[in-house]
């Protein structure tokens, strides 16, 4: 049985949980709503201050769809009380961002500066002009956000210049032998 799948999801008092026909689940929590269809194979129990996840039987298909249907509605309660966010730095000489009323403009480089809109629910913040901070309540969303601003300018590996998550390794190589 699915390690994920068989763990309970603690629901806190402040999170509205709504279970349609078809697996339609709806939750309203302090920072918004969030609704996504999960996998119509598997079953989920509302129950007195956690939800669990069931899955109908040791098939492989139902196996695959029970550890990711219980983290994608734990990640929908998570989004919904404390959100998700990821942050990005810019390294390189002269490489920058700004805030543009919603929109985001970077300069890494190119001819013109790269300007970015926000999908709705997706808040773009510059703290500094070399960093950037993605934050909303849907985990996908904020992932698919970051990773399409980093790849305007990917790291490169001989000087680590580009757009990079915070914390991220870059391999470097050894540039151009001597004699």
């Amino acid at each position: 049985m699915s390690r994920i799948g068989r763990k309970p999801i603690i629901k806190p008092e402040n999170v509205e949980v709504k279970v349609e026909d078809g697996n339609l689940v709806t939750v309203k929590g302090p920072k918004g709503q969030l609704t996504k269809q999960l996998p119509r194979c598997l079953q989920i129990k509302l129950e007195e201050g956690y939800i669990s996840v069931l899955r109908p039987s040791d098939k492989k298909e139902h196996r695959a769809m029970h550890g990711l249907g219980r983290s994608l509605l734990a990640n929908m309660i998570e989004g919904v009380t404390k959100g998700f966010s990821r942050k990005l730095e810019l390294v390189g000489v002269g490489y920058r961002a700004a805030k543009q009323g919603k929109n985001l403009v970077i300069n890494v480089g190119y001819s013109q500066p790269v300007q970015i809109e926000p999908e709705e629910g997706i808040e773009i913040e510059v703290p500094a002009p070399t960093k950037i901070s993605v934050s909303g309540i849907d985990k996908e969303t904020v992932g698919d956000t970051a990773a399409r601003i980093r790849s305007i300018r990917p790291p490169e590996p001989y000087k680590g210049k580009g757009i990079k998550y915070e914390g991220e390794y870059i391999r470097r190589k050894v540039g151009k032998a001597g004699k």
